[in-house]
């Protein structure tokens, strides 16, 4: 049977090198499950895979969108559902006969992780929650801005007091798109979380990598430093116009963007770069340990993962 091989972890932990030398040994492609590398505009904050790293091994889902187009973890769930079929030979039910020729004659793929919602979406399915259209998300956007956020928190408690009951009431992203998905269907937002886990027509092998909490702290500390040293303060002044994009709702930019408001010193940013990696870095941690199907190994044993590999993926 194929198998998947997921291999996840925290940011900074050192996934694109292991993710190299895995597929080179397998002669296989990398599947990004990185949300924020995939778009072209922002690979220096994002830590994209360098033109070195993607000549050595074809990646999918780097550099191929744009900060302005919408995409969500239910739409990268069907396009690796369907890159997989490609790669296998083997179509999605109902689509026989589909398919151009088949990419790769190996039995596994391999995806790295990346974010965590991303990697689910893949593995256990995300709920078929409906495209929200452009001019109903400008519109929410809009209320967002005139009206504030507690204005459609009231709104949201009005249309669907479950979720309402549950969300995180501070995160307008979320309360956001429920309404969203709300205007969008006519329906509430609850209806369509199931969170019923979907079957897969392939294996799935979790790889997690570690280091140790110190070495790793050290590692993002250095990587921040080098963001720097490759260019990401220019990135993010050419990226400061569209601030208020969801894209770049994320670390490195909104620190970097309260610099250049003078909110704080560019030395104050950097630290705090370093410091809400570092977090995020936890926050990765605490989620992939709750996930019991994750076998860990030490970031450099890629030795070791390979053999387990061979091992697992032959059953």
């Amino acid at each position: 049977m194929n198998t998947l091989i997921v291999i996840l972890g925290p940011t900074g932990v050192g996934k694109t090198e292991a993710c190299l030398r895995v597929a080179e040994f397998f002669h296989v492609p990398v599947i990004n499950a990185d949300s924020r590398q995939l778009y072209r505009e922002i690979p220096v904050g994002t830590a994209a895979p360098t033109q070195q790293q993607l000549a050595r091994v074809k990646h999918y889902f780097v550099g191929t969108h744009s900060i302005f187009d919408y995409y969500s973890a239910s739409m990268f769930e069907q396009d690796v559902l369907q890159l997989l079929a490609v790669l296998w030979g083997t179509p999605p039910q109902g689509q026989e006969g589909c398919l151009p020729e088949q990419e790769s004659s190996s039995r596994i793929a391999l995806m790295s992780g990346g974010s965590m919602m991303y990697v689910d979406a893949v593995c256990n399915g995300i709920d078929d929650i409906p495209t929200v259209d452009d001019d109903i998300r400008i519109k929410m956007k809009q209320r967002l801005a005139d009206e504030g956020l507690e204005s459609l928190c009231q709104e949201l408690q009005r249309l669907d007091p479950e979720y309402y009951a549950i969300v995180d009431r501070q995160n307008y992203r979320r309360v956001v798109h429920a309404l969203e998905i709300i205007h969008q269907s006519g329906q509430t937002y609850t209806s369509f979380r199931t969170n019923k886990k979907k079957e897969r027509p392939f294996n799935i092998l979790k790889i997690g990598l570690n280091r140790p909490r110190e070495e790793l702290y050290e590692r993002i500390n250095h990587r921040v430093d080098q963001m720097i040293a490759d260019g990401l303060v220019e990135e993010a002044r050419r990226m400061y116009p569209h601030r208020t994009n969801n894209a770049l709702n994320t670390v490195g930019y909104k620190e970097l963007f309260n610099a250049f408001d003078g909110i704080w010193t560019m030395e104050e940013a950097v630290e705090r770069i370093k410091g809400n990696t570092r977090r995020y870095c936890r926050k990765q941690l605490t989620w992939y340990k709750r996930d019991a199907a994750i076998h860990w190994f030490e970031a450099d044993a890629t030795d070791d993962i390979i053999r387990f590999i061979r091992s697992s993926a032959a059953h």
